[in-house]
C-alpha cells in the first residue's frame, strides 16, 4: 500500500477579500472543509504502518516524489494548525 499526499501549506490561499456576509460564510465553509480534509491526512499518516512509503505530489503537476513519513506528518500538522488559526481569526 502506498499513500499519496498533497499537503496544504496554508489556508491563506483560500482567503478572498469579499465584504459581503455571504462571501465570508462561503469562505468559512470552504476553509472548514479543507480543515476536515487535512485532519484525515494527518490521521492517515499517523496510523500508517512503519514500512509504508509516502509520496508527495508536486504543486501543479502529476509528479510524486518519495518523502519522509515523519517530516510529512509534521508539515501536515503545522498546516492543520495554521488553518485552524485562520478559521478562528475569521
Amino acid at each position: 500500500m502506498v499513500l499519496l499526499i498533497s499537503c496544504e501549506m496554508s489556508a491563506k490561499s483560500y482567503q478572498e477579500t469579499e465584504d459581503t456576509a455571504q462571501g465570508e460564510t462561503t469562505l468559512k465553509e470552504e476553509l472548514n472543509k479543507k480543515i476536515k480534509e487535512q485532519k484525515v491526512v494527518v490521521d492517515e499518516l499517523s496510523n500508517l504502518k512503519k514500512n509504508r512509503r509516502v509520496y508527495l505530489q508536486q504543486p501543479n503537476s502529476n509528479i510524486f516524489f518519495l518523502a519522509d513519513k515523519g517530516e510529512t506528518l509534521s508539515t501536515c500538522k503545522k498546516a492543520l494548525d495554521s488553518m485552524k488559526k485562520d478559521y478562528q481569526d475569521m
